[in-house]
Protein backbone atom coordinates (compact mmCIF):
# COMPACT_ATOMS: atom_id res chain seq x y z
CA UNK A 1 0.00 0.00 0.00
CA UNK A 2 1.60 3.63 -0.87
CA UNK A 3 1.84 5.81 1.80
CA UNK A 4 0.16 9.19 1.07
CA UNK A 5 2.06 12.96 2.89
CA UNK A 6 0.51 13.68 6.17
CA UNK A 7 -2.03 16.30 5.71
CA UNK A 8 -1.58 19.69 6.58
CA UNK A 9 -3.54 21.26 8.88
CA UNK A 10 -6.56 23.33 7.79
CA UNK A 11 -6.38 27.47 8.02
CA UNK A 12 -8.78 29.55 10.12
CA UNK A 13 -11.19 28.77 13.30
CA UNK A 14 -11.75 25.04 14.23
CA UNK A 15 -14.59 23.59 12.45
CA UNK A 16 -15.30 20.23 10.30
CA UNK A 17 -13.14 19.84 7.26
CA UNK A 18 -12.55 17.53 4.73
CA UNK A 19 -8.82 17.24 2.99
CA UNK A 20 -8.51 15.84 -0.01
CA UNK A 21 -4.86 14.32 -1.58
CA UNK A 22 -4.85 13.25 -4.96
CA UNK A 23 -1.34 11.90 -6.03
CA UNK A 24 -1.51 12.86 -9.69
CA UNK A 25 -1.00 16.38 -8.38
CA UNK A 26 0.69 15.57 -4.79
CA UNK A 27 -1.58 18.48 -3.26
CA UNK A 28 -3.94 18.27 -0.40
CA UNK A 29 -6.97 20.31 -0.92
CA UNK A 30 -9.91 21.27 1.02
CA UNK A 31 -12.79 19.54 -0.03
CA UNK A 32 -15.51 20.03 2.34
CA UNK A 33 -16.06 22.09 5.26
CA UNK A 34 -18.86 23.30 7.60
CA UNK A 35 -19.62 23.86 11.51
CA UNK A 36 -21.31 20.53 11.71
CA UNK A 37 -19.32 17.02 11.41
CA UNK A 38 -22.49 15.00 9.11
CA UNK A 39 -22.61 17.18 6.38
CA UNK A 40 -18.71 16.44 6.10
CA UNK A 41 -19.07 13.24 6.20
CA UNK A 42 -21.83 12.57 3.48
CA UNK A 43 -19.30 14.36 1.62
CA UNK A 44 -16.79 12.37 2.31
CA UNK A 45 -18.75 9.25 1.49
CA UNK A 46 -19.80 11.01 -2.45
CA UNK A 47 -16.59 12.01 -3.14
CA UNK A 48 -15.17 8.67 -2.39
CA UNK A 49 -18.04 6.58 -4.23
CA UNK A 50 -17.39 9.53 -7.53
CA UNK A 51 -13.94 9.02 -7.64
CA UNK A 52 -13.82 5.30 -7.34
CA UNK A 53 -16.56 4.98 -9.82
CA UNK A 54 -13.95 7.09 -12.23
CA UNK A 55 -10.96 4.85 -11.09
CA UNK A 56 -9.34 7.70 -9.96
CA UNK A 57 -7.08 7.43 -6.38
CA UNK A 58 -7.15 9.85 -3.83
CA UNK A 59 -7.12 9.82 0.08
CA UNK A 60 -8.81 11.65 2.64
CA UNK A 61 -8.31 13.33 6.04
CA UNK A 62 -11.19 14.83 8.64
CA UNK A 63 -10.07 17.67 10.41
CA UNK A 64 -12.37 18.76 13.00
CA UNK A 65 -12.23 20.60 16.27
CA UNK A 66 -11.31 19.67 20.09
CA UNK A 67 -10.73 21.16 23.11
CA UNK A 68 -10.88 24.42 21.22
CA UNK A 69 -7.93 23.07 18.59
CA UNK A 70 -7.68 21.79 15.92
CA UNK A 71 -7.91 17.62 15.87
CA UNK A 72 -7.23 14.82 13.24
CA UNK A 73 -9.80 12.40 13.61
CA UNK A 74 -9.53 8.99 11.65
CA UNK A 75 -9.11 9.48 7.54
CA UNK A 76 -10.35 6.33 5.81
CA UNK A 77 -7.70 4.36 4.23
CA UNK A 78 -8.02 4.23 0.32
CA UNK A 79 -8.71 0.77 -0.81
CA UNK A 80 -8.80 -0.56 -4.32
CA UNK A 81 -10.51 1.53 -7.02
CA UNK A 82 -13.04 -1.43 -7.38
CA UNK A 83 -14.01 -4.28 -5.38
CA UNK A 84 -13.72 -7.79 -6.41
CA UNK A 85 -16.75 -10.00 -7.13
CA UNK A 86 -17.47 -12.46 -4.84
CA UNK A 87 -16.90 -15.82 -6.22
CA UNK A 88 -19.42 -16.86 -5.16
CA UNK A 89 -21.78 -14.26 -6.61
CA UNK A 90 -23.77 -15.95 -9.15
CA UNK A 91 -23.62 -14.28 -12.80
CA UNK A 92 -27.67 -12.51 -13.49
CA UNK A 93 -28.95 -10.44 -16.24
CA UNK A 94 -31.46 -8.60 -14.93
CA UNK A 95 -34.47 -7.16 -16.51
CA UNK A 96 -34.40 -3.03 -16.50
CA UNK A 97 -37.02 -2.72 -13.94
CA UNK A 98 -35.43 -5.21 -11.57
CA UNK A 99 -31.78 -4.11 -12.23
CA UNK A 100 -33.25 -0.14 -11.56
CA UNK A 101 -34.85 -1.54 -8.17
CA UNK A 102 -31.47 -3.36 -7.36
CA UNK A 103 -29.66 -0.22 -8.08
CA UNK A 104 -31.89 1.78 -5.97
CA UNK A 105 -31.86 -0.46 -2.57
CA UNK A 106 -27.75 -0.35 -2.87
CA UNK A 107 -27.99 3.64 -3.13
CA UNK A 108 -30.07 3.56 0.00
CA UNK A 109 -27.90 1.52 1.92
CA UNK A 110 -24.68 3.46 0.97
CA UNK A 111 -26.63 6.37 2.09
CA UNK A 112 -27.30 4.35 5.13
CA UNK A 113 -23.72 4.02 5.60
CA UNK A 114 -22.85 7.18 5.21
CA UNK A 115 -25.04 9.03 7.79
CA UNK A 116 -23.33 6.77 10.23
CA UNK A 117 -20.13 7.80 9.06
CA UNK A 118 -18.74 4.67 7.20
CA UNK A 119 -18.12 6.39 4.13
CA UNK A 120 -15.17 4.54 2.86
CA UNK A 121 -16.01 0.86 2.18
CA UNK A 122 -13.49 -2.29 2.40
CA UNK A 123 -14.03 -4.22 -0.67
CA UNK A 124 -15.26 -6.97 2.02
CA UNK A 125 -18.11 -4.33 2.90
CA UNK A 126 -18.85 -4.01 -0.97
CA UNK A 127 -19.46 -8.08 -0.88
CA UNK A 128 -21.65 -7.65 2.02
CA UNK A 129 -23.69 -4.58 0.79
CA UNK A 130 -24.00 -6.34 -2.13
CA UNK A 131 -25.30 -9.49 -0.40
CA UNK A 132 -27.75 -7.42 1.39
CA UNK A 133 -29.40 -6.00 -1.91
CA UNK A 134 -29.72 -8.85 -3.32
CA UNK A 135 -31.63 -10.76 -0.27
CA UNK A 136 -33.69 -8.03 1.04
CA UNK A 137 -36.97 -6.36 -0.60
CA UNK A 138 -36.98 -2.11 -0.66
CA UNK A 139 -38.78 -1.60 2.87
CA UNK A 140 -36.43 -3.51 4.66
CA UNK A 141 -33.67 -2.27 3.11
CA UNK A 142 -35.34 1.27 4.25
CA UNK A 143 -35.38 0.31 7.41
CA UNK A 144 -31.81 -1.01 8.01
CA UNK A 145 -30.70 2.51 6.54
CA UNK A 146 -32.92 4.44 9.28
CA UNK A 147 -31.17 2.17 11.72
CA UNK A 148 -27.77 3.21 10.34
CA UNK A 149 -28.86 6.88 9.80
CA UNK A 150 -30.10 6.99 13.29
CA UNK A 151 -26.90 5.17 15.15
CA UNK A 152 -24.78 8.63 13.11
CA UNK A 153 -26.77 11.02 14.87
CA UNK A 154 -25.80 9.74 18.41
Amino acid sequence: METRPESPRPQGTPRWVAMCHRPSDGSWRAAAESPHRAPVLYALGEMTQTLRARGEDAGFALWGPRDGGWHLYDAPLRQPASPQPSPEAPARAPSGLAERMTGRRHQVLLAGLGKAGLYDLSPEDENTVQALVERLDEAAVRRVAHWLAAAGDR
